[in-house]
């Protein structure tokens, strides 16, 4: 028999104890899928860049994902609501797990971008169902929240072992496994969620289904355009392309602006994104997003190619970053309800941020590890505290009616920022290393040599540097210092890209200051948080960006 939403067990949840257990195990599995993917690659992608060589797509690899994924949260979530989670679940699991395969046998950077937006499809749906799932099996909000135990704790796994795990892969199995491995776990997931999970369905739908797919096409195009054109604008400036793409971008944002205050469900809540009393909330997301995914996608290439660092040590060392921002919102939820103002952990969480960013760029690559860890420990757990703020803080100042609004549109703005932030980091990067590398072969007069430096996928390719060095010695020239003259230029290149993450933490504290006060006791921030808990993903009742 179908259990039904409004049918829940005098317990407050609609299975018993063991079916309920079995469900949320297949729910962990899932959250995982998703949740180990996003923190394995970072570490693995300056690898596979020098094997692909494309690092002109380096930034695309990651945007190709989230931009996927931002698009069809919305959409599918609000189909879930319509026509139950568990068939958007199966067919998001085995396409996410396919397009990993994809990925995996990827044989050009350009494959492997196509198959990481494949992937962000399946992410996308995956995230947008797993949450209201849960909602759907623990109506009772109490109840849910000690539920959601499995879902924290398998993005906590995931956080921990998953930089660790992808440099190990990396450097002793190849960068492809990096993506087979989500196959064991996409069929255990695919297996639990088949078996144990219920066919549950949220509303009882009459009529047609207005979904705002215009809207997700006009975002795509938006989002894909401004992509290009900050990539392309270091390179050729006031050009041709480059006005096309500005015109496209800001063409197409203001249909994009036009067109959803028309829709019901809109991909973007319009009339939300102008709440003067969110918008910094919002502004702040962005912003905390920016930060994070600059640091998760680029400082691998810092130690890997500025540092010479091997795969599994930058896997190491960039741990604490991600496994930081669930400590950060562990430690949030326990201090909210014993300070004055909840505000006050946002200032915190991105001078925290901010501090780390400067000592990125102060530290030389030869400092112990343990300094190292302990600066990417201190930017995770500041983003954490934010991104927790963010959110408990919106939900207060938000009407009941709006929580699943604000708290899906901080999430899809704080991805949003991740694309804005990899992408200028990685155009900044680009810009900047071949200027320094171009002056310095022009000091060694060699600047005929440039096509071999010209990308930075050399520096962590160690047999191409060696042969490269080989040839520079054979002609005369003074091989090591040359090389190194490079890898300087890269450091110094990503530690722009990093102080632009750090100005992006400082600007964010500055806009705590323009967020109302917010006081929260024990019972209303457990309200909150099964409120939260129940929409965080549901955009029918809270449509994301």
């Amino acid at each position: 028999m179908t259990p039904h939403l409004d049918t829940p067990l005098p317990t407050g949840q609609l299975l018993p104890f063991r079916e309920s257990l079995l469900a949320m195990l297949g729910v962990a599995f899932v959250s995982m899928l998703v949740a180990l993917d996003q923190t394995i690659v970072g570490t693995a992608l300056p690898r596979i860049v020098a094997d692909l060589k494309g690092f002109d797509l380096y930034a695309w690899v990651a945007t190709a994902y989230m931009l996927a994924s931002v698009i069809t949260i919305p959409i599918f979530g609000r189909l879930g609501d319509l026509f139950g989670r568990k068939p958007f679940l199966i067919a998001a699991i085995l396409l996410f797990t396919s397009a990993s395969v994809l990925c995996g046998f990827a044989t050009s950077m350009l494959l492997l971008v196509i198959s990481r937006g494949l992937q962000g499809i399946g992410g996308g749906i995956l995230i947008g169902t797993v949450f209201a799932t849960v909602a759907d099996l623990f109506p009772n909000p109490k109840l849910r929240l000690r539920w959601l135990v499995f879902v924290t704790s398998a993005f906590g796994v995931a956080n921990m072992v998953g930089p660790t795990l992808g440099g190990m892969l990396t450097q002793y199995g190849g960068w492809r496994l990096v993506f087979f491995v989500n196959v064991p776990v996409g069929l255990v997931s695919l297996l639990f969620v088949l078996r144990f999970l219920p066919p549950l369905r949220h509303l009882r739908h009459k009529g047609p289904v207005r979904l705002d797919w215009l809207g997700a096409f006009v975002v795509a195009v938006t989002f894909g355009s401004l992509q290009l054109l900050i990539e392309l604008f270091p390179r050729y400036g006031v050009d041709t392309i480059t006005i096309v793409l500005a015109v496209v971008a800001v063409s197409f944002a203001m249909t994009l602006w036009l067109w959803e205050r028309r829709m019901k469900y809109p991909i973007i809540p319009v009339d939300m994104l102008m709440d003067r009393k969110l918008s910094a909330l919002f502004a702040m997301s962005v912003l905390g997003g920016f930060a994070l995914f600059s640091l998760v996608f680029y400082v691998p290439l810092l130690f890997q190619g500025g540092y010479a660092m091997s795969a599994h040590d930058s896997g190491m060392l960039i741990t604490p970053l991600l496994l930081g921002t669930t400590i950060g919102s562990v430690v949030n939820n326990r201090i909210v309800t014993r300070v004055r103002r909840a505000n006050g952990i946002m200032y915190v969480g991105f001078a925290l941020s901010a501090l780390a960013c400067l000592g990125v760029i102060v530290l030389r690559g030869t400092e112990p590890h343990l300094v190292w860890m302990s600066c990417m420990g201190i930017s995770g757990l500041g983003l954490g505290l934010v991104a927790t703020s963010l959110t408990v803080c919106s939900q207060q100042i938000v009407a009941r009616d709006q929580l699943g609004a604000a708290t899906a549109l901080l999430q899809s703005l704080r991805t949003f920022g991740g694309m804005l932030g990899t992408v200028m980091t990685g155009a900044l990067l680009g810009h900047l290393y071949t200027q320094g590398v171009h002056r310095s072969l022009a000091s060694y007069q060699a600047t005929q040599w440039f096509k071999s430096f010209a990308s930075p996928e050399l520096l962590v390719d160690r047999a191409e540097q060696a042969a490269l060095i080989n040839r520079l010695v054979s002609a005369g020239h003074a091989g090591d210092a040359m090389m190194n003259s490079a890898r300087d230029a890269l450091v110094q290149s990503i530690h722009i890209g990093i102080l632009v993450a750090g100005a992006a933490a400082l600007i964010g504290l500055c806009l705590a200051w323009f967020v109302p006060p917010v006081r929260i006791s024990y019972s209303e921030a457990e309200l909150v948080a099964g409120g939260s808990a129940q929409e965080d993903t549901i955009p029918p009742r809270g449509n994301a960006l």
